[in-house]
């Protein structure tokens, strides 16, 4: 039986099988979570995305975790808010779809997910939280070897965005 929660903190420090990255298009780290995954993963794994060519918008890459407890990382970049009239959600719902099936593939059993493209790129909290839960919630239905997906808030506010929502689900 799988199950779909969420925590506070940092998720660098995660033991999961693969943590997600919220990367920018270049897959070269930049700020956020972003940089901090490259930070705590090491040179490594500057050299191993330089050789991915970059990520489109809903699409994700896998990379190893190196330095990480986790063992790999999904790269995926999320949508930049414009109004949400310009194919935001379905880029966004893609994220999570595409980087689900990644980690069934590849028979990962846990996965951690930051909140995607909600900082520099704008995206509002409690939307982006709706289509993360209810897209992880309908990918589970369908994937065969992933059995945990975490959602790892870094700030009070995402996490309580989250766990209002997962408790309505219960």
């Amino acid at each position: 039986m799988s199950s779909i929660e969420v925590i506070q903190g940092d998720i660098t420090e995660l033991q999961v099988n693969a943590i997600v990255n919220a990367a920018n298009a270049s897959l070269m780290g930049g700020g956020g979570v972003d940089g901090a995954i490259h930070r705590a993963a090491g040179s490594e794994l500057l050299e191993e995305c330089r050789k991915l060519g970059g990520c489109e918008t809903g699409e994700a890459k896998l990379t190893n975790g190196y330095q990480l407890p986790a063992r790999f990382i999904i790269h995926t970049v999320g949508p930049v808010w414009q109004d949400g009239n310009q194919g935001e959600p379905e880029l966004l719902r893609q994220c999570y779809i595409n980087s689900l099936k990644i980690a069934d593939q590849n028979q990962l059993v846990s996965i951690a997910f930051p909140c995607i493209s909600t900082g520099a790129y704008g995206y509002p909290k409690a939307l982006a939280a709706e289509t993360a839960v209810n897209t992880c919630r309908d990918q589970l239905q369908q994937a065969n070897a992933v059995q945990k997906v975490i959602f790892c808030c870094f700030g009070e506010q995402d996490y309580e965005i989250y766990q209002k929502l997962l408790s309505k689900h219960q």
